[in-house]
């Protein structure tokens, strides 16, 4: 037992040393930085994803625009336990096909559903949000962050509902 530790302990050793580039030549004005600049040479190519959007990019004017009537909705009161839904809709008023990646929500009381197909300019979309209200009460503010093909990537809408008392307690004294 203790000649196969030995073993490997020695032949890791000798492993490690003989990884070690001792061999480091100059570096000059072009040493290091020249293999940097043949790599960078030889990286592939960046491709243009309509999918993928970055902030700091400027502004395509090409791009996806999701523009809704209402962002937000109010339900008013709802009463405990129940499910309730509204549906965004939204125009494409971009110059490119619009196309929805993902929406999630703030909890998982609130379950959204889009539209899977890609939204042409002028055409309308829609995102489905439904609500839970089990074991909630007073005022719920949800958010759903729709992840597109955009500028920005994120675009938000929000349900709101005021959770009655299921008065399982009693009348609430004042």
């Amino acid at each position: 037992m203790k000649s196969t530790l030995f073993s490997a302990v020695l032949l890791s050793g000798a492993l490690l040393l003989g990884a070690c580039n001792n061999n480091k030549g100059e570096v000059g004005t072009e040493g290091m930085n020249a293999a940097a600049v043949d790599a960078n040479a030889t990286a592939a190519p960046l491709v243009d994803n309509p999918n993928v959007t970055d902030e700091m990019a400027a502004p395509n004017p090409n791009a996806p625009v999701m523009t809704f009537a209402v962002a937000d909705h109010e339900f008013g009161d709802i009463a405990p336990g129940s499910v309730v839904k509204h549906t965004f809709e939204f125009t494409n008023t971009g110059k490119s096909p619009l196309i929805i990646e993902n929406a999630t929500a703030s909890c998982g009381c609130t379950t959204p559903n889009w539209t899977k197909e890609p939204i042409q300019p002028g055409a309308k979309g829609m995102i489905d949000v439904q609500f839970d209200s089990h074991g909630k009460t007073g005022m719920q503010n949800k958010e759903v962050a729709i992840q597109a093909n955009t500028q920005p990537s994120i675009t938000k809408v929000v349900i709101k509902a005021n959770v009655l008392p299921d008065g399982q307690n009693g009348p609430v004294r004042q």
